[in-house]
């Protein structure tokens, strides 16, 4: 095992009792102050998070960039603090502060039982987004990458799991058939796609630049004939009340089988064409909240 592993649990351990034990307002001073330190040291993660943001505002100066940095982190922090948090949140907190917009299609294909499949970008809390639908909405089935260290993975499972979340792993052969199955049971399938962690991913336009993201929401909508919705999360504050907002988007139809097409053909040129429409809706929403969008990795193919 690497020695650092044990030192990250219990740093981990540690940041989750203190966001949990301390006034909501102690810990949120504290994280805008965390954040507003990272953002004044910089770093190779703080730098990429930096060039992301710049496709969103390619038009912005030095001193706007640094301010959205800032921001961007916040959010980033806020979201991290709220993740520890929402397993004591009650039941009227998670509903309270969610409004689902433009999701009339998306209920009536839950209520009809033919599930539904989201394409969802790391924008705003996507751990609340789950703990509401799986609430509101459905039960809800996604898809994680494995963290390390071990014990870090296992509890977020819990984490996850106790949100009322059912949690496969990604790069397991076996989670793309449980999420088949699920669907068809009428399960709603969030994943988040933004990020190509697979390789196997498919090549977009997304602000202005080539990007890979992951083909499994389009793939998965091919594969059971459920509806595939892009979904943006921002926050809004209305009346002093921190809101997320869950935005969803027209839904992404399954293009028509070309004269002469193969099936393989149809289901891969489907997969692109539907994956590149997720991703302008994507994009629309990381243009008008660039500070909620969550991602200190590479995303573009010239990085």
């Amino acid at each position: 095992m690497n020695l650092r592993e044990p030192l990250t649990a219990g740093a981990f351990r540690a940041a989750w009792r203190f966001a949990r034990v301390v006034p909501e307002d102690v810990a949120v001073s504290a994280s805008r102050r965390a954040a507003d330190l990272l953002a004044r040291r910089g770093g190779p993660r703080v730098q990429q998070l930096r060039r992301n943001l710049a496709r969103a505002r390619p038009d912005a100066g030095p001193a706007e960039l640094d301010a959205l940095v800032r921001d961007g982190l916040r959010s980033y922090a806020r979201y991290w603090l709220d993740a520890f948090r929402l397993p004591g949140w009650t039941r009227e907190r998670i509903v309270g502060t969610v409004r689902l917009e433009h999701g009339a299609a998306l209920r009536a294909a839950l209520a009809d039982g033919r599930g539904a499949v989201g394409f969802l970008g790391h924008l705003g809390n996507w751990d609340h987004a789950a703990a509401w639908s799986a609430t509101e909405l459905t039960p809800v089935v996604t898809v994680a990458e494995r963290l390390r260290p071990e014990q870090v993975y296992a509890e977020f499972l819990a984490f996850r799991r106790s949100l009322g979340v059912e949690v496969l792993p990604l790069g397991d052969p076996a989670s793309f058939g449980t999420l088949l199955r699920r669907v068809r049971a009428g399960a709603f399938v969030p994943l988040l796609a933004d990020r190509d962690l697979t390789g196997a991913g498919v090549e977009v336009d997304f602000l202005g630049g080539r990007a890979r993201m992951a083909q499994g929401p389009a793939a998965l909508a091919v594969a059971t004939g459920a509806p595939l919705f892009p979904v943006g999360l921002f926050h809004e504050v209305r009346e002093g009340r921190r809101v997320l907002v869950l935005d969803v988007a027209a839904r992404v139809p399954v293009p028509a089988r070309r004269p002469g097409e193969q099936a393989r053909d149809h289901r891969r040129r489907a997969v692109a064409e539907m994956t590149q429409a997720c991703a302008d809706a994507l994009a629309a929403v990381v243009v008008a909240h660039p500070e909620e969008w969550h991602v200190l990795q590479r995303v573009f193919s010239e990085d």
